[in-house]
């Protein structure tokens, strides 16, 4: 039976993740959003982003039914249809985007998913485009806080190639992208834009 997802962690950092997007977004933007999860963040920025085009992407059959769920109760046009998109593969098959956003997937699966994710942003930014990234990072090989210290060793602890991840790793790993800046976030959490060079 298709169930429609609600986390309760994406309803307290939507609010403030928009205010992030207001701001950065260009103009009428086609973003597209990858592992989107449950669909609450689509619904969430399409609704208060009317002029953004919103492309939802899981790996996960569950996820893209929970996201159509949400999609046809909101009711919004600027929201589309959630591709399958595994970012380990050299083809995505999605075309060209203004911004590539990303919550909480990096931390959350194998070093590879994040240089997939990379790789896929140089394929599939436009030029002078944005790679947005949300999630807890690592600061100058230090933890910005105890939890996020005792959070990393719980992931560890469940999959040894997960893990909080050095935000400096990230940022040299992005070929062809600038950090163009970094802003702390609620419960230690940081929001990376890079913007494609």
């Amino acid at each position: 039976m298709t169930e429609k997802l609600s986390f309760p962690s994406a309803d307290r950092n939507k609010g403030p993740i928009l205010d992030v997007l207001k701001r950065v977004l260009p103009p009428n933007a086609r973003v597209l959003e990858i592992a989107s999860g449950t669909g609450q963040h689509a619904v969430h920025f399409a609704a208060h982003l009317p002029g953004i085009t919103w492309q939802p992407s899981d790996i996960d059959p569950e996820r893209r039914a929970s996201i159509r769920i949400w999609r046809e109760e909101s009711g919004l046009e600027n929201i589309l249809e959630p591709l399958t998109v595994d970012v380990t593969r050299s083809d995505w098959d999605v075309g060209a985007f203004d911004v590539i956003y990303n919550s909480n997937l990096i931390h959350i699966s194998p070093w590879k998913c994040c240089l997939g994710l990379l790789a896929g942003a140089r394929r599939h930014v436009r030029p002078d485009g944005l790679l947005i990234i949300y999630g807890p990072f690592k600061i100058g090989g230090e933890h910005t806080a105890p939890g996020n210290r005792a959070f990393d060793e719980d992931l560890r602890a469940r999959d040894p190639r997960w893990g909080v991840r050095d935000l400096e790793a990230v940022r040299d790993a992005a070929d062809g992208f600038d950090l163009e800046e970094r802003v702390e976030m609620p419960a230690n959490n940081q929001t990376l834009v890079f913007r494609k060079t």
